[in-house]
């Protein structure tokens, strides 16, 4: 042993056998140092009808928030590097396919592909059958998107987020927008998909109607089966009910092959089309939207975004990764993003910069409030697992020289005119006539 150190010592000078000892001391050190990852899975849909203008927009914004945060591009106080150094990885999952089979995906993302935290949903269906089984194996979970107020106001989570405000805030925003324009309404029409969200979305928006157009009668009261493509049966009977406005909270391809064959049967030169999530189909559209069209979407989001330092930057990165500009859900993906940002490093500077438990997690995100690029995030309801947030409406006209439709008489609403206080349920808040409400 000895002769053996000797001849190591003869053979490599002092300043060659320091190098080699920090070689080695590295080499054994690597492991520990590797960089740790943050892994998110995405659930959004990637095939089928609500593919082409939502789901995959959504994904589109995911990818490219994901890369510009894991290079420390985002803004302040953004510009950590992932999650306070953590690299962020993804999985992208397809949300076609039912609710039964989300569960299952679901269960897969945490057990087999080891995520993190699930950020997913479009569907309300969806969200209604993931959330308690992402509750009962306590793991977090973001809805991003989906907006039946049932989710946080028929059961209690410390898991399960939204991190967007639900439909009520869509249908309130509508009706207090025709109100405040001083547009006719005595008799209205509706068309509305047969699940959760349409029938919710129905549901809201004729009791704020009701209070806000004390007389106003409903003529036709359609719901339509999800995903149904064809509606010449609906508007033909949409045809002989003579109405002021057209209500709907048809989405997707859903509310793309309505608004064609509607309009070639001119029935928006008879009624005021008055749509609660449409913003998205807009630039598939073009020329083919109908002038005049009365719409929300979902939040101060797109063409009816705020102006801010972080919404222009936004807006620009998605663009340019695009080649379109960023409409509904990839704003509400980014969100979501923000604010597990947000969340995560909150967490992680309070447990000495370690990566965040499940329940550490849901503790920085509950009750919490963040900056996006619709503006200010607010985790207000639901014991402070839903989130509230200002919106807008405005009305559509096609420039024929930028090609594109544009939003005009855009009107905003704060996020305490249009959504329920934290103490009652939003068909309640209604039907007592919008108690505590801040409005313009």
């Amino acid at each position: 042993m000895e002769i053996a150190e000797k001849n190591w010592q003869r053979r490599f000078r002092p300043q060659w056998r320091h190098a080699l000892l920090a070689t080695a001391v590295a080499i054994a050190a690597a492991p520990a140092l590797a960089q740790e990852t943050f892994k998110i899975g995405i659930v959004s849909f990637l095939s089928g009808q609500a593919a082409e203008s939502f789901g995959v927009p959504a994904v589109n914004g995911a990818k490219v928030l994901i890369d510009a945060f894991n290079k420390g591009q985002a803004p302040a106080p953004y510009n950590k590097p992932g999650f306070a150094g953590m690299k962020i990885e993804a999985v992208y999952v397809d949300e076609a396919g039912g609710a039964t089979k989300q569960v299952q995906e679901m269960r897969n993302l945490y057990e087999r592909e080891k995520v993190d935290a699930v950020v997913g949903y479009v569907g309300s269906g969806d969200c209604l059958a993931v959330a308690p089984v992402a509750e009962e194996m306590k793991r977090f979970l973001i809805l991003y998107d989906c907006g039946t107020p049932r989710i946080f106001e028929e059961n209690k989570y410390q898991y399960v987020f939204r991190t967007a405000s639900h439909a009520t805030m869509d249908n309130v925003a509508l009706a207090r927008y025709l109100k405040m324009r001083n547009v006719k309404v005595e008799r209205y029409n509706l068309i509305n998909q047969d699940y959760a969200w349409g029938q919710d979305s129905r549901k809201d928006f004729v009791l704020s109607m009701e209070q806000l157009y004390k007389g106003a009668k409903v003529e036709a009261d359609l719901l339509p089966k999800f995903g149904a493509g064809q509606y010449g049966t609906e508007i033909s009977a949409l045809s002989t009910k003579p109405a002021d406005i057209l209500h709907s909270s048809l989405w997707g391809g859903d509310l793309q092959a309505f608004i064609l064959q509607a309009s070639a049967r001119g029935v928006f030169q008879k009624q005021q089309g008055v749509f609660s999530a449409a913003d998205h189909v807009l630039p598939a559209l073009g020329d083919k939207m109908p002038n005049g069209i009365i719409l929300g979407a979902r939040g101060a989001y797109g063409l009816m975004s705020p102006k801010s330092a972080l919404n222009d930057w936004w807006f620009s990165l998605y663009e340019k990764a695009n080649n379109v500009y960023p409409v509904q859900a990839p704003y509400r993906m980014a969100q979501a993003l923000f604010g597990l940002k947000a969340a995560a490093e909150k967490a992680m500077a309070a447990n000495g910069g370690k990566k965040p438990t499940q329940e550490q997690l849901a503790a920085a995100l509950k009750g919490s409030q963040w900056e996006s690029p619709a503006g200010t995030i607010r985790m207000a309801l639901g014991d402070g697992q839903q989130a509230i947030q200002d919106t807008a409406i405005g009305k559509t006209r096609y420039d024929a020289a930028r090609k594109m439709v544009m939003l005009d008489d855009i009107q905003r609403f704060g996020a305490a005119c249009v959504n329920p206080p934290a103490n009652m349920k939003s068909e309640d808040w209604i039907k007592a006539g919008f108690p505590g409400a801040k409005c313009p």
